[in-house]
C-alpha cells in the first residue's frame, strides 16, 4: 500500500478511530494542551512575584526555562521520537508534563519552579516534535498543508486559553490550583490519545512497512542525525524559526506584566494578552490555506517578518506613547501577521527533511534553534527594560531578529509547500 493510500485510510477511518474526532485532530489538540503549560507563566508572573519574591529577570527565565531541554537537545529528542515511536513519544511527554506540573504546585522557591520548568520543557518537546510526522501519516498529502497550518496554531491557541482563563482560575484556586488543573488536563488528553490514535505498529501495518524495516530504521540513529545536520534545508528553517519565536515569546510573554504596571487588573491584562495571542491563529490558518493554493513560502515569510518589525516599533516606540489603542492594535497585528511564519516553517520542515525517517529529527533541530532563541529572548528584553527603566527599546531587539529572518528568507530557495 502506498503512503498516500495509507494516509487516507488512517485519516480518521482506521479501526481504532472509526468514529468521533479524527486522529489528526486529536494529536493537534494534544499539542494545544502541551502549550497550556507554556502559557501558564505569563499571567502568573505578577502572582509569583508577590508569593515567591520572583524578580523580573527570574520571571524572564521562568518564561524561557521551559526551552532549556529544547535548546540543549531538541534534535536528539526528535531523533529519539523517530526511533522510539511517534505516538509513544506524545504519550510519554504528556505524562512528564502532568508529573512536573503537579510537582510544581508544591514549589516554595523560584529555583524549584525553574527546575520543574526545565522538566516541563522536556515533556513539551516529547509531545510536539513527533506531531508533524504523525500528521503526515494520518492525512492524505493533498490535505497536509491545511493540517500543518492548523498545527501551527497549537501554541497560540493553548497559550491564549490559559492567558484568558488563568487569572480567574488563580483568583479562585491560587497559582498552585492552576498548576494542578493543567496536570489533570495532560493526563486526560493522554488517555484520549491512547484510545483515538492508532498505535505505531498499526500505522506501520496500514502503510505496509515490514516490521524488520521499522526496526532497522530505528537503529539508524547516527545516519538520520548526519543526514539532517548535513543538509542545508533543516539549518535554514531552524534558524529562521528562532528569529520568529524569540521575539514572539518576549513580546507576548511580558504583556501581562506591562499592562499590570500600567494599572490594569490581572483579569483585564490577561484578556488583552489572550486576544493578542489568539490573533496568531489567524496567521497560521491563513498560511496553511495560502500554501495549499500554491503561494510561495518565501513571500509569506517576508510578510511575517516585515510586519513584526513594523508593529513592534509602533507598540514600544516612545513616539506612540500617547496612543495606547494604536499600540495595542500593533501588538495584535504583530501576533496575527507574524503567525504566517510558524505554519510556513512547519510545512517547509516536512519538505526539507532528507527523508520520511528524519521528519521528527528535522523538526527537533528546528525546535532546538527555536528554543535557544526563546531561552535568550525574554531575559534579554527584561534586562534591557530593567537597564533603561522601561520597555521603549524592545523594538530594537525584535527588529534585529526580524532583519536576520528576512536575510535568511532571501537567501533560501524555498520551494512551494
Amino acid at each position: 500500500m502506498s503512503r498516500t493510500e495509507a494516509s487516507r485510510n488512517m485519516g480518521g477511518h482506521a479501526p481504532s478511530a472509526a468514529a468521533g474526532v479524527p486522529p489528526a485532530f486529536v494529536v493537534i489538540i494534544a499539542g494545544m494542551v502541551a502549550a497550556l503549560h507554556i502559557g501558564k507563566i505569563p499571567p502568573a508572573i505578577p502572582v509569583l512575584r508577590d508569593a515567591l519574591g520572583v524578580s523580573l529577570v527570574e520571571a524572564g527565565f521562568l518564561l524561557s526555562m521551559v526551552q532549556m531541554a529544547g535548546m540543549l537537545g531538541g534534535v536528539f529528542i526528535g531523533l529519539a521520537a523517530d526511533g522510539f515511536g511517534l505516538r509513544r513519544s506524545v504519550l510519554l511527554g504528556q505524562g512528564v508534563l502532568a508529573s512536573a506540573s503537579l510537582a510544581g504546585a508544591w514549589a516554595t522557591q523560584p529555583g524549584e519552579l525553574l527546575v520543574l520548568r526545565a522538566i516541563e520543557g522536556l515533556g513539551f518537546l516529547l509531545v510536539v516534535l513527533p506531531v508533524p510526522s504523525l500528521i503526515r501519516q494520518l492525512v492524505p498529502p493533498s490535505r497536509l498543508a491545511l493540517h500543518l497550518g492548523l498545527w501551527g496554531t497549537y501554541m497560540a491557541t493553548g497559550a491564549s486559553l490559559v492567558l484568558a482563563g488563568g487569572p480567574a482560575l488563580m483568583g479562585v484556586m491560587g497559582w498552585q490550583g492552576l498548576w494542578g488543573l493543567l496536570a489533570m488536563a495532560s493526563a486526560a488528553v493522554a488517555a484520549w490519545l491512547a484510545v483515538r490514535v492508532p498505535s505505531d505498529h498499526a500505522r506501520r501495518a496500514a502503510a505496509g512497512t515490514p516490521v524488520g524495516a521499522a526496526v532497522a530504521a530505528r537503529a539508524r540513529w547516527g545516519a538520520r542525525l548526519r543526514a539532517t545536520l548535513g543538509s542545508a534545508g533543516p539549518w535554514r528553517v531552524a534558524i529562521t524559526f528562532s528569529m520568529y519565536s524569540s521575539q514572539w515569546l518576549a513580546v507576548i510573554g511580558f504583556l501581562p506584566s506591562i499592562y499590570a504596571q500600567a494599572g490594569l487588573s490581572g483579569q483585564v491584562a490577561g484578556l488583552l494578552t489572550a486576544f493578542a495571542c489568539l490573533a496568531n491563529v489567524t496567521g497560521n490558518v491563513a498560511a496553511g490555506r495560502l500554501l495549499h493554493r500554491g503561494v510561495c513560502a518565501r513571500h509569506l515569510l517576508y510578510a511575517g517578518f516585515l510586519a513584526m518589525a513594523a508593529t513592534t516599533f509602533v507598540a514600544f516606540s516612545p513616539l506612540a506613547a500617547e496612543l495606547p489603542v494604536a499600540r495595542y492594535l500593533a501588538v495584535v497585528l504583530f501576533s496575527a501577521i507574524g503567525g504566517l511564519i510558524p505554519a510556513t516553517l512547519f510545512a517547509l520542515a516536512v519538505h526539507v527533511a532528507p527523508d520520511d525517517d528524519t521528519v521528527s529529527t528535522t523538526v527537533g533541530w528546528m525546535q532546538q534553534c527555536s528554543s535557544a532563541g526563546q531561552f535568550l529572548g525574554p531575559p534579554l528584553v527584561a534586562w534591557v527594560a530593567g537597564a533603561v527603566g522601561g520597555w521603549q527599546w524592545t523594538w530594537v531587539i525584535t527588529g534585529l531578529a526580524s532583519l536576520v529572518g528576512l536575510v535568511l528568507s532571501s537567501r533560501t530557495r524555498y520551494q512551494r509547500a
